[in-house]
């Protein structure tokens, strides 16, 4: 959503020369022009500027690169509009793959860099309040678990990533009701932050108090990716179900020995391209990528098939769903962002990353103040980190390894998962969460049986459930 400082006719304004302009030493100086641009006209040439940065970065020629950032400094801005703002941390991301160059200059520049726990914590809240995506994937992933557990007395629920107590305080509440009465229930929460684990313990317990639920409550402080699956303590009898929250990803993180190496191919816009989009006019950073800004580029929804499931598949990754199918789960439930970010070059992650985050950015811009401060913090606190690892990390560093569902539904059956269809009732359920957000932007998708979250028409996380196949 842009708020158009006027009209966005691009007739006889500087941008009719763009095409005639190529970065070079001698656009280093400040152009004043620049700073007057109308909001769609700015956001066009931002997304061509860093296009070339990027290009320029991955072509190595950073004298070029360094321009371009100065270029992209003068326009964007972190409480701008959302072009602005998604600019600032993507020219930060290329400006962090450049300095990792030099990896003394790299740590002397981040060495005051720390970020408390409660900071962490806090933009995670802040990310479940602002948004419906993890909302509705509880509420997917709680009916799942109900329906397989019906008549099931004692219940053991995994929890791959234990940040949020919501989703479980809203199941006991359901399993305390059961016609038949409520089961004996067992939750082990695995989470890297003994403070997240601690207030989860006591907000279940008391609501289990409350409700007469037999409940015990195991926190396992560690990574995933440290994690001994012993642990989890199953025992005989009880029937057990997996929840992973936005985690599996980083297990991807040891896959890029695997890759296969296929650049993509991405020509510079030329001038008259470029000039034909700058005459459109469209309303949200969505539609800005929309238009072919990159020659014969167009990610679309299903754009991860341009990248191929890993040939091996990761071993941490086959390792440790091979150790969850051990358990024998009567259901597994699994959220992830549905985005194409674990590509091999840096031009095909900024591509897909540019069009996942515009998304999520909007989201904001249609919701949230400007001005807001807990805004800023999602933006810079979560999403600008993301963009960061994404964009300037490479190997066993770049952990924010986001697939799409296809690639999740092969991996899973792979390891012996079968596919379970979300419920009828689940979805109902979904849909008037979202009917009571108050936003006509957020969609939901059925693919086969799993479900798709979506801005406009852009999926952004996935909900997928499974069950072991003997």
């Amino acid at each position: 959503m842009y708020q158009d400082d006027g009209s966005s006719s691009v007739t006889s304004s500087p941008l009719q020369f763009f095409s005639m302009m190529s970065l070079s030493p001698s656009m280093g100086s400040p152009y004043p022009w620049l700073r007057e641009l109308k909001s769609e006209e700015r956001g066009l040439y931002l997304i061509h500027l860093l296009l070339t940065c990027a290009n320029h970065v991955a072509a190595g020629s950073l004298e070029n690169a360094e321009i371009a950032l100065g270029q992209i400094s003068q326009l964007a801005s972190p409480d701008g509009d959302t072009m602005q703002r998604i600019a600032a941390y993507f020219a930060e991301a290329l400006a962090h793959r450049i300095i990792r160059a030099w990896p003394g200059v790299h740590r002397a520049l981040n060495a005051t860099n720390i970020t408390f726990a409660s900071e962490e914590i806090l933009v995670q809240k802040l990310f479940f309040q602002m948004f419906p995506f993890l909302k509705i994937a509880f509420v997917l992933t709680n009916q799942a678990i109900i329906e397989a557990m019906e008549g099931e007395k004692m219940v053991h629920i995994i929890d791959l990533n234990a940040a949020e107590p919501a989703q479980w305080i809203a199941l006991i509440q359901a399993l305390s009701a059961r016609p038949e009465g409520p089961p004996h229930l067992r939750i082990t929460g695995i989470h890297h932050q003994k403070e997240v684990l601690d207030q989860m313990a006591r907000l279940l317990i008391d609501e289990a108090e409350k409700l007469d639920l037999p409940f015990q409550f195991n926190p396992i402080v560690s990574k995933l990716e440290h994690l001994d699956v012993e642990k989890f303590h199953v025992k005989t009898g009880e029937a057990l179900a997996i929840s992973s929250a936005l985690r599996l990803h980083s297990f991807l993180a040891s896959d890029d020995e695997y890759r296969k190496k296929s650049p993509l191919a991405l020509k510079n816009s030329n001038g008259s391209h470029l000039q034909r989009v700058l005459q459109t006019n469209q309303g949200t950073l969505g539609e800005l990528l929309e238009k072919d800004i990159v020659n014969g580029y167009s990610p679309s929804s299903d754009s991860a098939s341009s990248s191929p499931l890993s040939s091996p598949a990761s071993v941490k990754m086959d390792s440790f769903l091979n150790a969850l199918w051990g358990l024998s789960p009567k259901i597994m439930v699994v959220t992830e962002q549905d985005s194409n970010h674990n590509g091999s070059t840096l031009m095909e992650r900024l591509l897909e990353a540019l069009y996942s985050y515009a998304a999520l950015f909007d989201c904001l811009e249609s919701t949230v103040s400007r001005t807001s401060t807990e805004r800023f913090k999602v933006e810079k606190m979560l999403f600008g980190e993301e963009i960061k690892n994404i964009i300037a990390c490479e190997g066993a560093e770049r952990k924010e390894r986001h697939e799409k569902l296809d690639k999740w539904i092969q991996r899973l059956d792979f390891a012996g998962f079968g596919c379970v269809s979300l419920s009828y009732y689940g979805m109902l359920q979904a849909r008037r969460l979202l009917q009571g957000y108050g936003c006509d932007g957020y969609r939901i998708k059925e693919e086969n049986g799993s479900v798709v979250i979506c801005w406009q028409d852009r999926s952004l996380f996935s909900v997928s459930a499974w069950r072991c196949r003997k």
